[in-house]
């Protein structure tokens, strides 16, 4: 992987002066490389990593294995379209083992999500079963640790 790339999958907020030192470059050149990352769609965006176990009552998070019949048309890739087009999906990847999806949904609550499952992705036409996951601690996310060594983990040993 390019070096550019990975920093950038790192540290999104850096800037192009910052990452040209970084990588004994130019400004301009690392500028009109990003800029070539994102017209060929490879940079898709940047986003913030939010620690939501530090806003628990907010935010809640779910993986949900789903096994589907492909259509004959449309294979895994029209149902998977169709299932990242809802709002509350945040990801949707294929995978292999048991199940054909790995579905991530975010809601306000338990019961939240298990109205989306039940309600919106369920009844699609080519789900035949999920499984759902609820996420009760995050420790990393995208290569960052998201928990304090100092931190209560509701044990009673900060340690634990």
């Amino acid at each position: 992987m390019d070096k550019l790339l990975q920093l950038l999958s790192k540290n999104a907020d850096l800037s192009n002066a910052q990452l040209a030192e970084m990588l004994g470059e130019t400004e301009a050149a690392v500028a009109d490389a990003r800029a070539s990352y994102e017209k060929k769609g490879i940079i898709r965006g940047y986003q913030a990593l939010i620690n939501w176990n530090l806003l628990q009552d907010e935010y809640l998070e779910a993986f949900i294995e789903v096994t589907i019949t492909p259509k004959a048309d449309q294979g895994f890739e029209g149902v998977a379209e169709i299932i990242a087009g809802f709002d509350e999906v945040e990801s949707v990847y294929l995978i292999s083992g048991g199940y054909d999806l790995m579905v991530t949904v975010a809601g306000r609550s338990f019961h939240d999500v298990a109205m989306f499952v039940a309600k919106r992705l369920s009844p699609l036409e080519s789900v035949t079963s999920t499984a759902t996951h609820f996420v009760l601690r995050r420790y990393k996310k995208d290569g960052v640790l998201l928990i304090d060594p100092n931190e209560e983990d509701g044990r009673g040993d900060p340690m634990c």
